[in-house]
């Protein structure tokens, strides 16, 4: 008797799945390992194999289509046997039911229709929003969903550093942790691959979600030709041109190649994106630009082994963090043996047998030259607008940076901006994402507004630092006062099983009432931890506020409560 294959449960809270792609045809043979098809839930995407032998038989759920969780989506079987006098009409008998994604469309508006230019995570969560609102979405994207975040930013990047950060706790921390190894060695090429393998699974998500929502997707790229009117040039050649209700520009940005003398012609000078898909690894890199960029890759490489060296033009790294946090970061980088040198401009790179020389100069006017295989290249980025002929479309901006306001509108009605290619806003992922729901939301009859004053920036060095709200820097230019309240990771018991105990909470608030302005931490899980900070900012808690909440035990949140006591000069595991 034929065999059911069911749509499998792949979490805890995944009810149903699409069917991306079916990898077998009916009539084909199957053996067990096969992969059968792949299916899309939330924001991943799995290949399913077949435990079973035989051929299939029946495909009852087609690509593009929705089953819920252990329901039939296929018979396998010997060839010619029969599957039942009712499976054909097994889906009008049970029509499958779609879940509400706790959004109701539109009251106050008729149905838009939304072209959206870039599927990075402004873009995509922009048509995935509006698509929830009921609106007709088409995202234009010339290379490939996910933007540089899920391909050749964010998600590669804290791959690299997951396995650089495995390899250095093992190599160092392991004797003391009672974890023998030997032989230890890293297979760059494998560290490569799962990096790949991640941003895949992701990027595969978000096409899933795309189906899920309905939403039209064109391979190319868009300009204006006219205001509110784009011409598509697709990757197969044909030209399409678009209009729509509105249009969301979200295009990103793309790595400054600064104009140093000797870079262009030197093939071992790489920006971010060629550091992330290296073939082997490099014995010595110097890296141009301590930023975050710059300091995620320096941290990720040094562990692996590269000898680093960092230069940068200015006094300090880091420059939109609180100065405390970052030089225990900096403290930490060094003992790894990362070699910093600060105000030392780069004036040249010249050829070298070693891969390249850097020469820079240094304040005291001293020349300095600096030679490593690799030359990473990590001093900003720009905005990818150059393609969208924004003056024909008549939207308003500054060298390529788009003017909007805090509902993301351009000066162009009907036409919005997100992410990266505008003015005035941290170039974050997330800031992008919340971007495009407030634009999302306003084409759709909403009220929305973008306030970045909960935005966290996030670096994740070794250890990583994390930050929301004011920096103590920031309030003494603006003449406040304020109180400061502060904890050390080596007082608490979760830190230092983590790493050691290395790193810092640091609380500031006003001086009246104690409203919490601003958080910032170092040391274990900060990227995590930062979130109870923006909660707090958004909700104008107070440090009272944050003492008088439980923080479970043992767990590095306790932290954050000990700061807040401290703001108070009462914490209870440190002198005040």
């Amino acid at each position: 008797m034929a065999i059911e294959i069911l749509m499998p449960k792949l979490g805890l809270t995944m009810t149903e799945g699409t069917i991306e792609e079916w990898k077998k045809k009916e009539g084909e043979a199957v053996k067990a390992g096969d992969v059968l098809f792949s299916v899309a839930t939330d924001k991943l995407s799995s290949d399913v194999e077949c435990d079973k032998e035989g051929v299939l038989l029946k495909i009852v759920c087609p690509a593009g289509e929705t089953a819920p969780c252990k329901s039939v989506v296929a018979y396998i079987g010997q060839a010619g046997e029969s599957i039942g006098e009712n499976v054909a009409a097994e889906k009008e008998e049970a029509p499958l039911k779609k879940e509400s994604l706790s959004s109701e469309p539109s009251q106050k508006s008729d149905k838009k229709s939304i072209i959206i230019v870039g599927g990075g995570p402004g873009g995509y969560v922009a048509a995935i929003r509006a698509a929830q609102l009921g609106a007709e979405v088409t995202v234009v994207e010339k290379e490939y969903l996910g933007g540089t975040c899920l391909n050749i930013g964010c998600i590669p990047t804290k791959s690299l550093l997951h396995s650089a950060e495995l390899y250095e706790q093992i190599k160092h921390q392991g004797k003391e942790l009672g974890i023998n190894a030997t032989g230890l060695s890293v297979d760059f090429t494998q560290v490569i691959a799962h990096k790949d393998a991640i941003s895949k699974q992701l990027t595969s998500g978000v096409a899933g979600l795309f189906k899920l929502n309905k939403i039209k997707k064109i391979d190319g790229e868009a300009s204006f030709i006219a205001p509110k009117t784009l011409l598509v040039k697709k990757a197969d050649g044909k030209e399409e041109q678009l209009k729509g209700d509105a249009i969301i520009l979200a295009t990103g940005s793309i790595n400054f190649a600064p104009p140093i003398p000797g870079l262009k012609e030197n093939p071992n000078c790489i920006d971010s994106t060629g550091a992330l898909s290296l073939e082997a690894l490099p014995k010595s890199m110097v890296v141009i630009g301590g930023g975050v960029i710059g300091l995620e890759l320096a941290c990720a490489y040094a562990a692996f082994g590269t000898k680093i060296t960092v230069i940068e033009a200015v006094a300090h790294m880091l420059p939109m963090m609180d100065r405390e946090i970052t030089e225990v970061s900096v403290g930490h980088m060094k003992n790894m043996g990362i070699d910093f040198h600060l105000e030392c401009p780069v004036q040249a790179i010249e050829p070298s047998p070693f891969g390249a020389k850097v020469i820079c100069k240094n304040k005291e006017g001293n020349t300095l030259a600096f030679e490593a295989e690799k030359v990473l290249v990590a001093i900003g980025r720009r905005p990818n607008t150059a393609s969208l002929e924004l003056e024909v479309g008549g939207v308003h901006h500054d060298n390529g940076r788009i003017f909007v306001n805090t509902k993301m509108e351009t000066n162009v009605p009907g036409v919005y901006a997100i992410g990266d290619c505008v003015k005035g806003y941290a170039q974050l992922a997330h800031t992008a994402s919340a971007m495009g729901e407030v634009a999302a939301e306003n084409i759709c009859g909403h009220t929305a507004y973008y306030e970045e004053g909960t935005s966290p920036t996030c670096v994740y060095m070794m250890p990583e630092a994390a930050g929301v709200g004011l920096t103590e820097e920031a309030c003494k230019e603006k003449g406040m006062e304020y109180k400061v309240g502060k904890f050390p990771m080596s007082a608490n018991g979760k830190a230092l099983i983590l790493n050691g105990g290395e790193g810092l909470v640091k609380i500031i608030t006003d001086v009246k009432h104690e409203e919490i302005l601003g958080m910032h931490i170092v040391g274990p899980r900060a990227t995590d931890l930062i979130a109870e900070g923006a909660l707090a900012i958004r909700l104008e808690a107070t440090a009272e506020e944050l003492i008088s909440t439980i923080h479970s035990h043992p767990t590095v949140t306790e932290t954050m409560r000990e700061a807040a006591l401290n703001v108070e000069k009462r914490a209870i595991h440190m002198k005040n």
